[in-house]
């Protein structure tokens, strides 16, 4: 699938955003667009690293927030990663949109936020704003969750499993995106999330395997 075939389902400053750098969609993001990405569907993502899940998020996101329907929230496991993403999204989408960092204090309830497009934050985090009863929650309309194999993490699992329980509950018609690229069950996983599964192993690199021994290399398929 070329970009192009979707021109008229996207928001057109999206658009102009990543023809910049996107030709042709990857199997990922064609599978997720035919699955009913831009129609609100819930996904669960289970490719390979690089293959394209993030770009499957921006579309979500971004067309929900440029056709009016809604905020989005971008849930990452640490605080490093969430500042990077920050870094990113603004880059490609802070000339039309208002995204936001949120990372900090867990005491509040931050009511700048309401005022901000894309909110990126940690688990831990939107997990204390839902807490304090953050009022601009009720117009999130796109939850993307980015490893969410973490849910079987023993640390951060819990409190990530009761996110997005909570979540489920109080945005009844929001769209859930979940991303990862290791999910041992994704079949009983989708079906919590009442998500369709996106799976696929196409990778920007071949991967290869092979035994080194004195100095040498063997591959084998």
């Amino acid at each position: 699938m070329n970009l192009v075939d979707i021109r008229n389902k996207v928001p057109e400053k999206l658009y102009s955003v990543l023809e910049k750098d996107v030709t042709v969609l990857r199997p990922a993001q064609e599978k997720a667009i035919n699955a009913g990405l831009l129609e609100g569907r819930s996904l669960l993502v289970c490719t390979p690293t690089s293959s394209g899940k993030t770009l499957i998020a921006e579309l979500a996101m971004v067309s929900a927030i440029m056709e009016c329907r809604g905020k989005a929230v971008y849930i990452v496991p640490l605080k490093a990663l969430a500042s990077e993403k920050y870094r990113d999204f603004s880059a490609r989408y802070g000339s039309f949109m208002k995204i936001a960092l949120s990372i900090g204090d867990l005491d509040g309830s931050d009511p700048y936020l309401a005022e901000y497009d894309l909110i990126i934050t940690v688990s831990e985090k939107l997990d204390s704003l839902i807490r304090h009863y953050a009022p601009w929650i009720s117009l999130v309309k796109v939850v993307v969750i980015d490893e969410i194999h973490l849910l079987n993490d023993p640390g951060r699992g819990p409190t990530l499993e009761i996110l997005i329980t909570v979540m489920r509950r109080i945005l009844k018609d929001s769209q859930i995106i979940g991303l990862s690229a290791t999910i041992g069950n994704p079949e009983e996983l989708a079906e919590w999330l009442d998500a369709d599964l996106v799976m696929d192993d196409w990778r920007p690199v071949k991967l290869l395997k092979g035994i080194y021994s004195e100095g040498e290399i063997e591959f084998y398929d």
